[in-house]
């Protein structure tokens, strides 16, 4: 990332959080102060911040940054709630995507080429937990980033009680599911939900979910990168 895609100071960051710029997170010296207003306006706008040691500013020491570093986006992320409001007024069919704990940001990146491609209205990311949007996102995703709306939540159940209020059916990727995703008999609109690999989907989530299915599986191995199950979930919805 470039250094024009961060904000150094106090100040700017205040300014850039108020007029609304695509801050992804904020990085604070732990000692540092006068940094209530960053932390609450921060919290106001669903931006992460994160409190540093002296070594993660090293490379910043020639900036004026008071210890106060905000990281740009390379995207702008749409408001859930309108979105979603907008999407099934048009869409009654509409497929929404929801990715709990997808850290990797090639993964993430190649989930988001798939949905795009597949049609996807939406994709629903939760604030803490999830791949930071960089270059390697950006150019793994093949510039679908750009034509998707990115949804950012405080947390995914959240997401989940408004989408089940507008009678969206929520199902859920998991190798745990006695069944099979090919024999799903889904009710449009819908929302899938897929895991980190290694931990998958959060029991929480799990249990707010209509329907989970699995991807059968006919070799020695039982499971599948989340991009490519993601592939399949997705076209087997719009199919």
């Amino acid at each position: 990332m470039q250094k024009k895609d961060i904000i150094f100071g106090i100040h700017p960051v205040i300014e850039g959080l108020k007029s609304g710029k695509p801050i992804d997170k904020i990085q604070i010296l732990k000692e540092s102060e006068n940094t209530q207003d960053i932390i609450r306006l921060a919290n106001e706008k669903q931006v992460k911040v994160s409190f540093v040691p002296h070594q993660k500013f090293r490379k910043y020491q020639s900036k004026n940054h008071q210890g106060v570093l905000a990281f740009m986006s390379p995207v702008d992320f749409v408001d859930f709630e309108t979105t979603v409001e907008n999407v099934l007024k048009n869409n009654p069919e509409a497929v929404f995507l929801l990715l709990d704990g997808i850290t990797d940001v090639r993964n993430f990146g190649s989930i988001l080429r798939t949905a795009e491609s597949s049609g996807v209205s939406a994709v629903i990311v939760p604030q803490q937990g999830t791949a930071r949007i960089n270059e390697d996102m950006v150019k793994t995703s093949a510039g679908a980033i750009f034509n998707i709306p990115l949804c950012k939540v405080n947390h995914l159940k959240d997401a989940l009680y408004l989408l089940k209020a507008y009678d969206v059916t929520l199902v859920g990727a998991s190798e745990k599911s006695n069944q099979s995703l090919f024999d799903n008999t889904i009710k449009k609109p819908v929302a899938l939900v897929l895991g980190s690999e290694g931990l998958g989907i959060h029991h929480s989530i799990i249990k707010m979910l209509d329907h989970t299915y699995h991807i059968p599986m006919k070799g020695h191995t039982q499971s599948l990168n989340v991009a490519v199950a993601a592939g399949l979930f997705l076209y087997e919805f719009v199919r």
